[in-house]
């Protein structure tokens, strides 16, 4: 059974949640910054796309060489096996990127790599001319760095991050990978308390609710690797019943999403039904200074506004103050809350117990930690 050579491609800080994952999965893995390496046959491309809640993509290495001069570019791609994933009337767009390299200019990378590869597609196939490239994509790119070339192929489509169930969201919404990685990074088990204080759309308990029932992310979802002649439909079908055998869906969980907001609730409520997991979760329209529990070793965690827009400054601490007292009594929960404002400890009113550096889409956060009393 062939081999791949695969890459999960993740957020800068997030890689080590997704080398658990796969490992969980039964991979051997190679962490290395923004990606996560393993081998796999097709059935294992099929399994990461529909189960991997943290990554970004699945994608296939194609090669890997040293390319200084155009010709060695050039001539090291077009030796590639292209004919074992491109068929004739394939589509090959070609990303690329070029991080201190000699062959600098992006665009004449991608040039000399689209002609390699289409001359390679022609030789096989006896073509002369242009290929008509009216099939299925399959979406190449060439990373370039310190002249070391890397050429992938894509065979996720739409990040994974697009689970299929937001029908609506909010004005900041937080990426579902980013809401499960935030999950993954706490002590929260499937027996004990969730509660997001501040969950405009619902993304971080409906990621909860997901992980509590072990519904795989994906499941709903297609993915563009699904369109390829040698991706069959029929192995499609075993692993998205695998992954049905596998589903929780009578799992019992003790999960609150609350925000200020009505709108917000209707919109959350919405979602979770769209993701199958509104019986799961209780969502309330409730003030953070109002919250109140007499439940014991909960977990919280809140992404709250981050008032980078001119003029919330001062109602984002005032957020932050009033997070600060109602959460503070509620000594054997802990509580996790990320935010791009560095001082949010002041206004919060007590140092975290940890701090760890997230990326929010392009914006810098840190996850502020505060252990309950049983993990300290």
């Amino acid at each position: 059974m062939k081999k791949f050579n695969l890459i999960a491609t993740c957020a800068a800080g997030v890689e080590a949640l997704v080398g658990n994952e796969l490992r969980d999965l039964g991979y051997e893995v190679q962490v290395e910054n923004g990606r996560v390496r393993f081998e796999g046959t097709k059935k294992d491309i099929a399994t990461t796309n529909l189960w991997l809640r943290v990554a970004d993509r699945i994608k296939i290495v194609i090669g890997e060489f040293e390319a200084k001069t155009f010709d060695d570019l050039f001539e090291q791609t077009k030796a590639l096996p292209w004919d074992q994933y491109i068929p004739m009337d394939g589509k090959f767009p070609i990303a690329g990127k070029s991080i201190k390299s000699t062959l600098h200019s992006v665009p004449a990378v991608q040039s000399i790599v689209n002609k390699a590869v289409a001359e390679s597609i022609k030789e096989t196939y006896h073509r002369r001319g242009m290929l008509p490239e009216t099939g299925a994509e399959y979406p190449i790119e060439i990373a370039l760095r310190k002249d070391k070339a890397l050429l992938t192929m894509d065979t996720t489509g739409e990040s994974l991050f697009k689970r299929g169930y937001r029908t609506e969201k909010g004005g900041a919404p937080l990426k579902e990978n980013l809401a499960a990685a935030l999950i993954a990074l706490t002590t929260w088990r499937k027996d004990r308390p969730f509660v997001d204080p501040t969950c405009g759309s619902g993304t971080i308990p409906i990621e909860a609710a997901l992980i509590g029932q072990n519904i795989a992310p994906g499941f709903n979802r297609s993915f563009l690797c699904e369109e390829w002649d040698w991706m069959s439909e029929d192995l499609w079908e075993e692993v998205r019943e695998e992954a049905d055998e596998q589903m929780d869906y009578d799992a019992e969980l003790d999960i609150l999403g609350f925000d200020i907001d009505e709108n917000m609730i209707k919109i959350a409520e919405n979602n979770a039904l769209a993701a199958g997991v509104s019986h799961n979760i209780k969502f309330k329209q409730l003030a953070v200074a109002d919250f109140k529990t007499d439940k014991d070793f909960g977990i919280m965690i809140s992404n709250p506004p981050y008032g980078d827009r001119l003029g919330e400054e001062e109602a984002v601490h005032q957020l932050y103050r009033e997070m600060g007292e109602a959460f503070r009594p509620l000594n054997t929960w802990s509580k996790y809350i990320i935010t791009s404002d560095l001082a949010f400890e002041k206004y919060y009113g007590a140092k975290a117990t940890k701090k760890r550096k997230l990326y929010n889409g392009t914006i810098r956060t840190d996850y502020f930690q505060y252990w309950g009393d049983r993990q300290r």
